[in-house]
């Protein structure tokens, strides 16, 4: 199995229902958490990301699709003075109902595994994802799909937690999370476990070099990733 594996998933299915039910339960207080455990950083990453989409967005009568869009913080940075019309997809039912309350109308919500997509081929101009593909059951067959959905010269923006390069931050961020990520978000959200997943979900996730290599055996061009906060995040970019 080439994708996200959590303990005790024996199949992507498997895979795909336990990471559906951990987001479910931390749904709550997931911003909470997030906005905590990276000290406010993640605000960042995400406006970076919208930043980079930019001209895409700028676009009358493009379409835009953050998938895997949980709460919706990123689907809502797409959509503030957007031409484009910005859509947010998850595959769990609470996370959306948490980001409709958030996002209200600026965006249009739907429900959908992203590995199987209720959408035309290529019929989006861009897809974004932020934190969310690392927990696909299958990395090769979720890019495909993402390719297949993909206009010729649409984008694809990745963003997600990586490897940071440097030995020593490497060392400093490992343990942060493994010893101190999980002790907090279990205490924000009271889910220990999915909070001790994300450590081990990063551990074994491409680094971004093998992410960039994923990307362009899936067919897509220009591909590029740029690290922030010494490389404990990265962002992909690619054409399709």
């Amino acid at each position: 199995m080439r994708g996200t594996t959590p303990a005790g998933a024996a199949s992507e299915r498997e895979a795909a229902a336990w990471v559906r039910d951990m987001f479910g339960r931390v749904a709550p207080r997931y911003d909470l958490a997030n906005h905590v455990l990276s000290l406010n950083v993640d605000r960042r990453w995400r406006a970076r990301t919208a930043a980079c989409v930019r001209d895409i967005l700028r676009r009358p009568g493009a379409r835009a699709v953050d998938l895997c869009c949980g709460t919706g913080d990123l689907t809502h940075a797409l959509a503030v003075e957007s031409a484009a019309a910005v859509f947010g997809s998850d595959f769990c039912h609470t996370m959306l109902t948490t980001a409709r309350r958030k996002i209200g109308r600026a965006a249009h919500l739907f429900e959908a595994d992203a590995l199987a997509l209720p959408l035309a081929g290529q019929s989006v101009d861009l897809i974004t994802i932020a934190f969310g593909f690392r927990n696909f059951a299958n990395y090769e067959a979720g890019l495909e799909e993402l390719r297949r959905v993909l206009r010729p010269g649409g984008a694809l923006a990745l963003l997600e937690f990586s490897q940071p390069p440097s030995a020593l931050l490497a060392a400093a961020y490992g343990f942060y999370s493994r010893h101190v990520l999980p002790r907090i978000g279990g205490w924000i959200s009271g889910h220990r476990d999915a909070y001790a997943y994300l450590p081990e979900s990063v551990r074994k996730f491409p680094t971004a070099e093998e992410l960039a290599r994923l990307m362009e055996d899936a067919g897509f061009r220009q591909v590029h990733f740029e690290r922030m906060t010494g490389g404990i995040v990265a962002l992909h970019t690619g054409v399709a």
